[in-house]
């Protein structure tokens, strides 16, 4: 499947709206994820082989928020417990109907691959299934702060003993002058790039009420308040990082 380059915000706009999982989002998400975000692919091919651990015979393993599924499409390439089933859900309908383009065309490239239930809905309403893996990829940050421990709390209620959730999220700083340093050097990745100032600027015009990132020190807060035992990052690169929470 073509990839088309992020150009969304390339030219000037009359009116910067709030940012929205829109079909032209869709179209140059893979672009658009990889120039902002430091350090994603690696996250989501280590996803899948940190879920071959902790994926069970006969359980589901949730990606929630599962955009164009990269991260169900490593989960299917690494994880080999027998009959293990993968639901990706994301809210947005133009999400899901590339999603599921994408994982046609992962068919026909490998064999023997997990099964996959591909469904549009919002995450904060869906009754979850007992399950040995959760996987929020850069999606509690688009989640209401105020809707955050009610949704990890029932991840946590619906996790397997021995299972794991699987957490990554832009970071914010307590330190005034660490988030600053950071929040720059992460800009210059963008320019780096290929972003210019204007896509840099109305991108985050579009995105500043919509994601609302947390620090590391609020996340292990609040997943030690919704049950979790051990809160374990394991990856970060500028002001993106991965955590496991472990029931």
């Amino acid at each position: 499947m073509r990839q088309e380059p992020d150009q969304i915000f390339a030219q000037p706009l009359a009116q910067v709206t709030d940012f929205v999982f829109n079909e032209d989002v869709a179209r140059v998400f893979p672009d658009m994820i990889k120039r902002s975000v430091p350090g994603y692919p690696t996250i989501v091919e280590n996803i899948g082989v940190l879920a071959a651990r902790f994926a069970q015979p006969d359980s589901v393993l949730y990606d929630l928020g599962c955009s164009l599924g990269a991260v169900t499409q490593a989960l299917r390439r690494h994880v080999r417990s027998e009959q293990c089933r993968i639901i990706a859900v994301d809210n947005s309908a133009a999400m899901v109907e590339r999603c599921q383009e994408y994982l046609l065309a992962q068919n026909s490239m490998f064999q023997e691959l997990l099964p996959v239930e591909v469904i549009e809905a919002d995450i904060l309403s869906l009754q979850f299934q007992p399950a040995s893996l959760f996987a929020l990829n850069f999606t509690l940050q688009f989640i209401s702060p105020i809707q955050r421990p009610e949704l990890l709390t029932r991840i946590h209620q619906s996790l397997l003993p021995g299972g794991a959730l699987i957490l990554s999220e832009k970071l914010c700083f307590q330190d005034p002058e660490e988030h600053a340093l950071l929040t720059e050097l992460h800009l210059d990745f963008k320019r780096a790039n290929g972003y210019s100032e204007l896509e840099i600027a109305q991108k985050r015009s579009a995105i500043e009420n919509v994601m609302l990132p947390d620090s590391l020190e609020q996340h292990r807060e609040r997943l030690l308040a919704a049950g979790f035992t051990k809160v374990i990052p394991w990856f970060q690169c500028l002001n993106f990082a991965s955590l496991i929470a472990l029931p």
